[in-house]
């Protein structure tokens, strides 16, 4: 009808629209974060080699986060140590399988999952940025335009380097973290060191488990990191944005596996 202005279409409201689009928001997210996995596994596997990407990004997951992680890692071991003695001492006056029973679950679940959360906060964060940076002026559209997959290029390299970076900090943080925890138990509850390493419990199940969780987290950590930083929008604030969600998003994809792979590890190995 002529003179007649068009209908304006109104967004639906109400809650079941709100939640319809936060579950079609999370759908299309996963399969964003799908595309990337798959791409980044299928370069890792076909891609060409550059090993000198692969190096600088070894020194930047690894050497950098050493200090970070063994601090981190050794106050942990003693703040544990020294609340399960207290607990223990209450029930019953021993303390020779203190360090037994600290062993088991630390390789077992808190080195891997605890220095994973702290390299997710550190390396994830990093990851984003520089990605996020480069999204924003314009340098990830220029690789696209020469025929490079971002993947490839920008995600792969880091890949590699941290399923090689995280199983090796993660096994020097649990030694600094038993350590620290042995001084503690020591000085303040005069266990000999010999009593505190104590390997009775610990058994392939543990070291498993353990060595599992270090795959998981370490290919875990750079994909949701990398596909954080793709979809950066905006400028700076878009940057600091796509760094919060890294780190959020990462500690989180760590938790669920923890979940997963502990469940399964209990089932294929119980205790």
């Amino acid at each position: 009808m002529s003179g007649a202005e068009a209908p304006v279409a109104t967004r639906p409201t109400g809650l079941a629209a709100d939640v319809g689009r936060e579950a079609l928001d999370l759908v299309n997210a996963a399969r964003s974060l799908w595309s990337v996995l798959s791409r980044t596994v299928y370069w890792t596997a076909r891609g060409p080699a550059e090993p000198g990407a692969a190096v600088k990004a070894c020194y930047e997951i690894g050497n950098q986060s050493l200090f970070f992680l063994s601090v981190t890692m050794g106050f942990i071991g003693m703040i544990l140590v020294f609340q399960s003695a207290l607990q223990a001492l209450r029930v019953v006056p021993d303390l020779t399988m203190l360090g037994a029973t600290f062993l088991e679950v630390l390789v077992r679940d808190l080195a891997a999952s605890i220095g994973a959360m702290m390299l997710a906060t550190r390396v994830g964060a990093g990851i984003a940025a520089e990605i996020g940076s480069m999204v924003v002026t314009e340098q990830v559209d220029a690789l696209r335009m020469c025929g490079v997959d971002p993947v490839n290029y920008l995600i792969v390299p880091r890949f590699k380097a941290s399923l090689m970076m995280t199983g090796v900090l993660i096994v020097w943080a649990g030694a600094v973290s038993f350590g620290a925890g042995a001084a503690t138990a020591y000085f303040l509850f005069d266990v000999p060191v010999n009593t505190f390493m104590n390997t009775s419990l610990l058994d392939r199940g543990d070291v498993l488990i353990g060595l599992a969780k270090c795959v998981a987290y370490g290919a875990a950590i750079p994909v949701v990191s990398g596909w954080c930083g793709l979809g950066t929008l905006g400028g700076s604030e878009g940057v600091g944005w796509a760094t919060t969600r890294a780190v959020v998003n990462s500690s989180l994809a760590v938790i669920v596996l923890n979940f997963f792979i502990s469940s399964a590890g209990f089932l294929l190995f119980p205790t």
